[in-house]
């Protein structure tokens, strides 16, 4: 995606950074350093994981070319890249800008370090991507394989202790807080691990284990544990987690509201198949 002029979002990004320079000249050379000096976001971006995943034996400079090349040829990145940060914006009361999220959230930093380890692992790259893995699970304390495969317009609220297994499926339009597990039940191997449709909300702490489907639209409590296939649009909550309601909204994930409800089951499509 070419995201030079007529980029709305970085356009967006380069206003509110230079009044925040002018607002704040203690800021002034970093928010030029990470945003104000480049001319896309993509830019930016690999800027900024590389000068936060470098490392004494890959510098800095080396993983930003490794980034760089993975944004360059895979332009659907560039597509997931916006859909996150809109994704932010619209659903952290927190974020009072589409900025933010590019200079300090590390759940939208993890997700965008991930897009670059998936690209080398998809390209039979794996040690590179396995390394990559390694320092994102480092630097941000969100463990992503890069086997897993995962869909955009995402939104990893807090994003500490988060772990999603390998043969995970994460569709568009998903939110979920700190301490979520999407993991494996054992040591067997194969495809052991969730699949996610559409936009579920997942709340803190809650571990979903095996490979079970999560239907669409539904919503899983803070701390619960999910071992079944969840049907779509519903709510579970519990340990081990039992469906006690039905969410207020057809797309939890783009609502974030983390009342149980109790209330009748509204008519929805059937949900998709297994990936």
């Amino acid at each position: 995606m070419n995201a030079g002029n007529g980029d709305p979002i970085w356009e967006k990004i380069r206003d509110e950074t230079a009044q925040d320079a002018q607002k704040e000249p203690m800021l002034a050379s970093f928010l030029y350093s990470v945003v104000l000096n480049h001319k896309r976001l993509e830019d930016a971006l690999s800027f900024i994981l590389a000068s936060k995943l470098g490392s004494s034996t890959v510098p800095a400079l080396t993983l930003r070319d490794l980034i760089d090349e993975a944004y360059a040829n895979d332009p659907d990145i560039g597509v997931a890249i916006r859909a996150d940060i809109e994704a932010v914006v619209t659903r952290d009361p927190a974020c009072r800008g589409y900025s933010q999220p590019l200079l300090y959230f590390k759940g939208f930093h993890s997700i965008q370090a991930y897009r670059a380890a998936h690209y080398y692992w998809q390209n039979e790259r794996r040690p590179l991507a396995l390394y990559m893995q390694s320092r994102i699970s480092e630097a941000f304390a969100v463990d992503i394989h890069p086997g897993a495969r995962l869909g955009k317009g995402l939104f990893f609220d807090h994003a500490t202790s988060i772990v999603i297994g390998e043969t995970a499926v994460v569709d568009d339009d998903f939110s979920m807080l700190h301490e979520v597990t999407l993991g494996g039940t054992g040591k067997a191997g194969g495809d052991r691990h969730p699949k996610i449709r559409r936009g579920v909300l997942i709340g803190a702490g809650a571990k979903v284990l095996g490979n079970i489907v999560i239907g669409e639209g539904a919503k899983i409590g803070a701390g619960s544990v999910v071992l079944e296939d969840v049907p779509p649009h519903c709510t579970v909550a519990g340990v081990p987690a039992k469906q006690i309601g039905y969410p207020a909204y057809a797309l939890p994930a783009l609502e974030m509201d983390q009342q149980l409800e109790h209330g009748k089951a509204p008519k929805r499509e059937p949900d998709r198949q297994k990936k």
